[in-house]
């Protein structure tokens, strides 16, 4: 039971960066990291103590893509679905489910928005955990 207990409340404290893109942005160079860092690799010493947490819009296009038709046990019930790299705005490029797209419909390129959604429940403690995919932006 302690590793049920360990498991939801590591989630809880990822919550700032899972429901709100906070990332980090250096105070010398400006360049925007998620997830947050603690140093920049580009100034790296300057930029000690010079880190700032940077909420992120959370709008980007598709970078690149894959479908998945042969998914984990957990996932079974979403095949197929899109799994692509998002290259956000700002810069930094994350890994993430594309939802509300049919997978024909699928591009490089394609404008994309945040969309909080169900990520998995625990059948065993029976939490939700909610984070962050990503969705055609509607035009």
């Amino acid at each position: 039971m302690t590793t049920h207990y360990h498991l939801v409340s590591k989630f809880w404290r990822e919550i700032p960066h899972r429901y709100n893109l906070i990332g980090t942005r250096c105070g010398e160079c400006k360049t925007v990291y998620f997830p947050p860092r603690n140093v920049c690799p580009r100034c790296r010493r300057s930029s000690i103590g010079k880190m700032e947490k940077y909420k992120l819009k959370g709008k980007g296009k598709i970078y690149t893509y894959t479908i998945i038709h042969v998914a984990p046990e957990t996932f079974e019930d979403e095949i197929p679905y899109i799994i692509a790299i998002v290259k956000l705005d700002e810069g930094p490029m994350v890994t993430s489910q594309i939802v509300d797209c049919n997978p024909d419909k699928i591009k490089i390129g394609m404008p994309v928005e945040i969309a909080f959604r169900k990520i998995q429940e625990d059948g065993d403690t029976g939490a939700i955990y909610y984070g962050y995919k990503f969705r055609p932006i509607k035009r």
